[in-house]
């Protein structure tokens, strides 16, 4: 269901779309929350024009391109789905998971593994300020921009992750008798 609400907020946001034209909308922005590859965008545009959330208008050409559009019924979809009760939510974390693991390798391996954990999250935490930055240079002030809420949740959850790799690298670093010098 949330593949549908985000292509359906995606297309409420940036306006009708080419499947193509959509996908990398997503690409650019509810992707870094929600990922989802362009061969399951194409399947769940077609439902959603069966149910009618989205409008199909051939654009023409020799490529059969077509442009979709949000219907009323698509527009009552987001607001149910974002006001309505919290459902369960499975959480996958694969940092979670290395943390589990990780104990199962010797403390100077498993330290390593750490660092490399660190790593990513800086260089995840490095794109997010660069795209932070992107986005507040064509944000019209006072005005929040598409994502902008979960920019900022991305931020602030990478930061806490290479803070707790870090932390538990030092922590396995210690108990394997090495130090770690930046």
């Amino acid at each position: 269901m949330s593949l549908r609400i985000a292509l359906l907020g995606t297309l409420a946001h940036h306006g009708p779309a080419s499947g193509y034209e959509l996908a990398k909308r997503f690409d650019a922005s509810v992707n870094l929350v929600w990922q989802a590859k362009h061969s399951q965008i194409y399947p769940e545009l077609a439902k959603m024009a069966q149910t009618g959330a989205v409008t199909v208008e051939d654009a023409g050409g020799g490529r059969g391109r077509k442009i979709y559009t949000i219907t009323d019924a698509g527009r009552d979809e987001i607001v149910q789905w974002v006001s309505g009760e919290d459902p369960y939510r499975s959480v996958r974390n694969e940092s979670g998971l290395r943390g589990f693991l990780v104990t199962l390798l010797p403390p100077d391996e498993a330290a390593a593994v750490m660092r490399t954990e660190e790593a990513r999250h800086t260089a995840t935490l490095n794109g997010l300020l660069r795209l932070k930055d992107d986005v507040a240079a064509r944000t019209t002030p006072g005005s929040p921009s598409f994502g902008q809420y979960a920019l900022d949740l991305g931020l602030r959850t990478t930061r806490m992750l290479q803070q707790w790799a870090a932390d538990t690298a030092e922590d396995l670093e210690k108990r394997a008798g090495t130090e770690h010098t930046p």
